[in-house]
């Protein structure tokens, strides 16, 4: 099944990289699954019923409102029910073809109900360039921002994308944090089998940026084990770079298991609404997102521990069943590359990388 879905999601990024006229900015394909809210995952392990990772408390409420550079969409905001004070917020970069809310709806939930709040921008997919699909975040951010200052909370932010969303993090955290302001109280990256980072509108190269972000910045990279899409080499090259202290962030690579049959695959598109929403969802992603948010926004000591244990036992042990355990995180602060470039769609050293120079 897992062969197949990769197959189409391939044949689908031929499709789509055929008819853009900027095939060198293209990323991954994918189309919005159905939403397995409320529904058991797939695969023998369930959600953990406590702790970091854990479904909270509230109910969600959603905000729409019409996209200012992407006409007929709307930018999402999802926040807990009932709040009445802004709350941190993550400002989450879809991957390229995820333009629908459904494709990343449970990350949304799951943010919202444990007490925050998440902003969904959709950026085109084809016949735009990298800048405006960086500009059409940026703004659908900052309006978010501005029009609902009271579900908001600037001074407590994480930025957090998965592969073209993931390269742009870099970018747009960097725009929010030097020339807005935000996250002063708090602030974090989370990125996720990132593609090319691009320096958009912005005077400074993107190594200037990155040997120039705000102290208190905080930082999570993942790649995982069987994404052939994007080359790993993007991910350590700006974990690499980027001038947040090793103490302060960790590169975790994340392998697959099979456990009582079922195969839990750490292929590109980790984690969305795919055919198989699992464990490796929750508990190697929404774990340590909320670990992050906990330290991030709270000062929590214990959450450090899981979200940049660097290494810990409680950061890197994945849960089991009758007796079989899911593969543990591996976590490091000096990553290095397991395969070589040819594995990848999108390697590091092709020309159409802008930080080609930093691929070796």
């Amino acid at each position: 099944m897992k062969t197949l879905l990769n197959l189409w999601l391939i044949i689908i990024f031929i499709a789509i990289s055929a008819c853009s006229q900027y095939t060198n900015d293209t990323d991954e394909a994918a189309s919005p699954l159905q939403s397995k809210l409320d529904t058991s995952l797939d695969g023998p392990i369930q959600r953990p019923v406590s702790g970091y990772g854990a479904d909270g408390s509230y109910e969600v409420a959603e905000i729409d409102f019409s996209n200012p550079q992407y006409a007929g969409t709307q930018v999402s905001i999802f926040y807990p029910k009932g709040i009445t004070s802004p709350r941190p917020t993550i400002f989450f970069s879809h991957p390229f073809g995820g333009e629908e809310k459904e494709y990343n709806i449970e990350l949304y939930n799951f943010i919202a109900k444990k007490g925050y709040v998440a902003v969904f921008v959709p950026y085109r997919t084809i016949d735009v360039s990298v800048d405006h699909r960086y500009q059409t975040l940026w703004e659908g951010f900052t309006k978010a921002a501005a029009d609902y200052p009271n579900i908001i909370d600037t001074l407590k932010v994480g930025f957090m994308g998965h592969s073209f969303g993931g390269g742009a993090s870099i970018d747009l955290s960097y725009k929010a944090f030097t020339e807005k302001g935000w996250g002063q109280n708090g602030r974090f990256l989370f990125t996720m089998a990132p593609w090319y980072s691009f320096n958009w509108n912005s005077p400074l190269t993107t190594q200037q940026q990155l040997q120039s972000f705000p102290s208190n910045t905080k930082m999570i990279t993942q790649v995982y084990d069987e994404d052939d899409v994007n080359d790993h080499r993007m991910a350590i090259d700006i974990f690499k770079n980027i001038n947040i202290s090793n103490a302060e962030k960790d590169f975790i690579y994340i392998k697959s298991s099979s456990v009582n049959g079922y195969n839990y695959v750490t292929d590109h598109v980790m984690p969305s609404s795919r055919t198989a929403f699992d464990a490796l969802d929750y508990y190697g992603v929404y774990r340590l997102l909320d670990a992050m948010m906990d330290y991030s926004f709270n000062g929590n000591s214990n959450a450090k521990n899981v979200a940049l244990g660097n290494g810990s036992a409680v950061q890197v042990t994945m849960p089991s069943y009758n007796g079989q355990s899911m593969a543990p995180l591996e976590v490091t602060d000096n990553p290095t590359p397991k395969y070589l470039q040819f594995k990848y769609q999108f390697r590091c050293g092709d020309s159409t990388n802008p930080r080609v120079s930093y691929c070796n």
